[in-house]
């Protein structure tokens, strides 16, 4: 038998187990079913790096195990294959975008599959695939067609809204949403209403409905972005500016769902961080609204929102947020200027950078006052960014004294602070928010406590109708509309400029062919260019695609049963697999997909469709896998001569060098007196090369400064051990020609600087497994990933570390090779020594792989290969269930060495070894012998032996005639399995 070659083993295996579909997972199995997902990626053009297999691999032994274990094993892969780089590749190039998806799926499928994952790829599912996203207009029709019930907790079709419309009117209608967007009306109102003017009316109470909404709206990308896209007020992809919008946007009720998501949170193993981002985002608050009647405006009011009611008598001025819809009424011609060059700046940033920015004091005067409602007192009315039109009311009652950026705000623009308890301290240095103490300068509630003052506040501005108490969430609605194209089209048409959606039947309503893939002339979606596009030949679509976000919010569903043509998951399918046991991705979803997603299955658990309470019970976020960085050092220096200025050669300084030079103390250093003799020699090139008949030309260089040479990102794959290859450097090198390039290095070679972080195509620290698995196999990169430290952890990348990892899988390749030779294994019985090594082993992979401690289990694995190596183990008793427990790691090796041992069937099916504690139990114990405490010598008890036992066989040896100088025993003391101490 040749030597262990993991490319061919890892081929052979590969193609065996696509060909006999390995790893299909049964929809009608009487075996326990466990379900591991992984986060389906978006298919990029770059492919994958060594980073993105972490959570990859992690899943798959997880899955290998639980079949190990007896269970059905659903462990599936798909594709979020919508997506706007490939949009912004079309708008550039004209390539459709599914040419392009379609390409880099089969990148990712060629990765995924050489890596040994065990998916079962018949399921696979693909967001941009009509047939999929069929089933995804489908469940937006559902929402649409849907309203929550207040009085039920739970959403309720439509349908049964409009009977009780017919039968009561909107009278005592209790349903989620903003009742100012709604109109009362009786039973006989509605039956004298038309067709439109009903559907007018059931808008603001549907699920799915579509309103103004202020978005962040990227001219130059000609689309909506969502606030994850959006970053210093530019987009995240391409560094476009974004602008606040006011634009009709589709919108999901999620704000329905803000309290069951919040109590679901309790019952989900999911990291803690995760579930507090998700419980502030939902951001619940019991607090009031309260009535600000503005002068001179009769029947106006601003209503703000408030958890501190009780500070009431302390605001001493409003904030709008500047999209508030009475900024334009209330500005006074004086103030108009200033008010609207604010908005204008405002525009530039997104709400997310808004809300982060601390520590920047910005705000405008509207000109405009309102009137305290409690005592009557002017108070003005200032716009400022910290104020969000979309949370709460969009309007904040300011009480410097109590909250510390009203106070900064207040002291900026030299507002009054009066104090409100005679608790609060230090006023002229900060704000107090404290609750303790008593109320002064308060009107009515003087002399309260908190509990009592809130009571009293409340009581009296419900009973002037000028507020009342009101639970408040900071969770928005869903904007759901992009203005893209490739994306799922929204299945609504308009009759008469009323939605109505798309008949079920006609479902799935397909992205039709357009000539470019950018917004019309008018500014419309690019789905605007689609010629002869309406519905039945007559009615216009709607223009806008679904978000990213759509098709991965049920997903986990689908894989379930992916071809069913005429359910999005079969009934009995979806309780059999009910919810997702194990589900592995990046805490990055947070507040996005994985919020979205339990929002949807909430909702199809409403409807009846799913079974469980919540879709993913297991969560794991993966740590990622940082990239070592290298940099090249380009010497900051100026020419004198004009020549030289345009066409010398970029001057590279080796970083021993740079980090001498850059500093104050650099002078009669040995790297200044090495510089400097490398750059006379340039000089003179350069000076014969141009022809410079003065000879070395003169130049100015930034000695001793931090300046002095910039840091550049070289590519890492031109870097040995920090060491620059310096011809790949010249002839492939992303900055530019450097042909002529020039090298100052300290010693013979070209030293690179290094840092470790983020593993970017930008940085050029991307490491390609490709690569990897073709030097070293799979299963060692499987195996290494693991190795590099605990799952959830960041980890830095290290290329040179997997040589250790394939080594340790040739010494476990000997095991059953020796010497590279024949097969070599026997049939004798195991001796203890073996048998403590293999159950050792059994148990702690067992033990790790439950916690996902996976770093430990390779260590186990190296030891007993190890101890096994020295004890010249061949024998099929031990070797044999080594393989299985392997199995998972490293799954090429496991099957190849599985076969060898004779069995026909995929190790996959094999059982996991069982574990039998009396292996590691010790036969013997040695114990410390010790005289008045000082130890004279080691001996050796059977395990079993009783403390009499022990004191005996002491006293009958001839330990006290050698130590005691005979001096009788006055006692024997015992510890078992620890020591003997004898008293004389």
């Amino acid at each position: 038998m040749p030597a262990y070659r993991p490319q061919e083993i890892e081929k052979k295996w590969q193609a065996h187990w696509q060909q006999h579909h390995t790893f299909r997972a049964d929809n009608n199995s009487d075996k326990p079913k466990y379900y591991v997902l992984d986060m389906f990626p978006y298919p990029s053009g770059a492919g994958l790096h060594v980073g993105h297999p972490l959570g990859y691999i992690a899943s798959d032994i997880v899955s290998r195990y639980q079949r190990l274990q007896g269970r059905n094993v659903l462990h599936p892969m798909g594709f979020d294959s919508f997506g706007l780089p490939a949009e912004q590749y079309a708008i550039q190039t004209g390539q459709h975008p599914a040419v392009t998806t379609e390409k880099n799926i089969e990148t990712y499928i060629r990765q995924l599959q050489q890596l040994g994952f065990s998916y079962d790829w018949e399921r696979e599912v693909r967001t941009s695939d009509p047939s999929y996203y069929k089933w995804t207009q489908w469940i937006f029709l559902k929402l649409f067609n849907s309203w929550y019930n207040l009085d039920t907790d739970r959403a309720e079709p439509v349908s049964a809204l409009i009977a009780k419309f017919a039968e009561g009117g909107s009278a005592g209608i209790r349903a989620a949403g903003d009742d100012e967007e709604r109109h009362d009306f009786t039973a006989g109102q509605w039956q004298m209403m038309s067709e439109k003017q009903k559907l007018a009316a059931l808008l603001p109470y549907r699920l799915a409905y579509q309103q103004d909404t202020f978005v962040n709206w990227c001219a130059a990308l000609g689309t909506v972005l969502s606030n994850d896209e959006v970053k210093d007020g530019l987009s995240e992809r391409g560094g476009y500016p974004v602008e606040r919008r006011l634009m009709p946007q589709w919108n999901l009720r999620i704000t329905a769902y803000a309290d069951r998501l919040l109590q679901g949170l309790d019952t989900l193993d999911w990291p803690d961080a995760v579930k507090e981002m998700q419980r502030n985002w939902i951001g619940k608050s019991i607090g009031a609204e309260v009535s600000f009647p503005v002068q001179d405006h009769e029947g106006t009011v601003i209503k703000v929102y408030t958890t501190r009611v009780d500070t009431i008598y302390g605001a001493t001025f409003l904030v709008l947020a500047p999209e508030h819809e009475l900024v334009d009424t209330l500005t006074t011609p004086a103030q108009r200027g200033a008010v609207d060059e604010y908005i204008a700046a405002t525009k530039r940033r997104s709400e997310r950078d808004r809300m982060a920015d601390v520590k920047t004091v910005s705000g405008v005067f509207t000109g405009a006052y309102a009137q305290n409602p409690v005592d009557g007192t002017p108070v003005p009315i200032w716009l400022a960014d910290y104020v969000l039109a979309g949370y709460g009311t969009g309007a904040v009652m300011a009480v410097p004294s109590g909250d510390q950026r009203d106070y900064l705000f207040a002291k900026h623009f030299d507002l009054p602070i009066p104090a409100i308890s005679d608790a609060q301290k230090d006023l002229d240095q900060q704000a107090d928010p404290t609750k303790e103490g008593r109320y002064i300068n308060s009107g009515i509630v003087n002399g309260l406590g908190y509990k009592e003052a809130t009571a009293t506040l409340i009581a009296y501005l419900e009973e002037k109708g000028l507020g009342k108490g009101k639970v408040n969430f900071r969770l928005r609605d869903a904007i759901f509309g992009r203005q893209r194209y490739w994306g799922e089209p929204i299945p609504i048409y308009y009759k008469d400029g009323t939605a109505y959606g798309v008949a079920e039947a006609d479902l799935p309503l397909v992205l039709p062919e357009i000539d470019e893939y950018k917004p019309t002339e008018t500014g419309e979606p690019p789905l605007g260019r689609a010629k002869d596009w309406k519905y039945k030949g007559q009615y216009e679509f709607e223009l806008s695609t679904m978000p990213g976000w759509a098709g991965s919010s049920w997903y986990y569903l689908r894989y379930m049963d992916p071809h069913n043509a005429d359910r999005f998951v079969g009934e009995d399918v979806e309780k059999y697999w009910g919810q997702v046991d194990l589900y592995m991705g990046g805490a990055e979803h947070a507040t996005g997909h994985l919020l979205y997603s339990r929002f949807w299955y909430l909702f199809l658990k409403d409807l009846g469709l799913v079974t469980a309470n919540e879709p993913f019970q297991k969560l794991i976020n993966q740590g990622m896998i940082l990239g070592r960085s290298n940099f090249v050092y380009r010497l900051k220096i100026e020419w004198d001569n004009d020549e030289l200025k345009l066409k010398a050669p970029p001057i590279f300084v080796s970083k021993q060098i740079v980090d001498v030079l850059s500093k104050e103390d650099y002078k009669g250093k040995p790297e200044e007196e090495t510089f400097k003799k490398q750059l006379i020699l340039i000089q003179k090139r350069l000076a014969n090369r141009f022809g410079l008949l003065g000879g070395v030309e003169t130049c100015s260089i930034p000695y001793g400064q931090s300046d002095f040479a910039t840091p550049l990102n070289a590519n890492v794959s031109h870097v040995v051990d920090d060491i620059l290859d310096e011809y790949l450097f010249r002839t492939d090198s992303h900055l530019g020609n450097l042909d002529e390039a020039e090298f100052i290095r300290y010693s013979d070679a070209y030293t690179c600087g290094w840092e470790i972080e983020k593993m970017s195509k930008s940085k050029y620290n991307v490491v390609n497994p490709d690569i990897l698995t073709k030097k070293h196999g799979a299963d060692a990169l499987r195996l290494y990933e693991m190795f590099l430290g605990p799952l959830e952890q960041f980890k830095p990348w290290n290329t040179n570390g997997i040589s250790g990892v394939a080594t340790f899988l040739k010494k476990f390749w000997r095991l059953f090779h020796p010497e590279d030779g024949a097969l070599a294994v026997t049939d004798e019985a195991a001796s203890p020594a073996e048998l403590k090594t293999l159950h050792r082993v059994i148990q702690k992979v067992a033990q790790d792989i439950e916690k996902f401690s996976f770093n430990t289990s390779v260590s186990t694995f190296m030891i007993a290969v190890n101890e096994l190596t020295a004890l010249g183990t061949r024998k099929r008793a031990v070797l044999e269930p080594l393989v299985v427990l392997l199995s998972p790691f490293a799954p090429h090796l496991a099957e190849e060495l599985w076969h060898e041992l004779g069995h026909a069937e995929s190790i996959s099916f094999a059982a996991y070894p069982e574990f039998r504690e009396e292996y590691l139990v010790e036969a013997n114990v040695t114990y410390p012998v010790a005289i008045n405490g000082k130890v004279r010598e080691q001996r050796q008890f059977a395990a079993t032996a009783t403390a009499a036992e022990i004191e005996a066989a002491v006293l009958e040896s001839d330990f006290l005639t050698r130590f005691a100088e005979g001096k009788a025993p006055k006692k024997v003391v015992v510890v078992p399995g620890r020591m003997v101490n004898v008293v004389v």
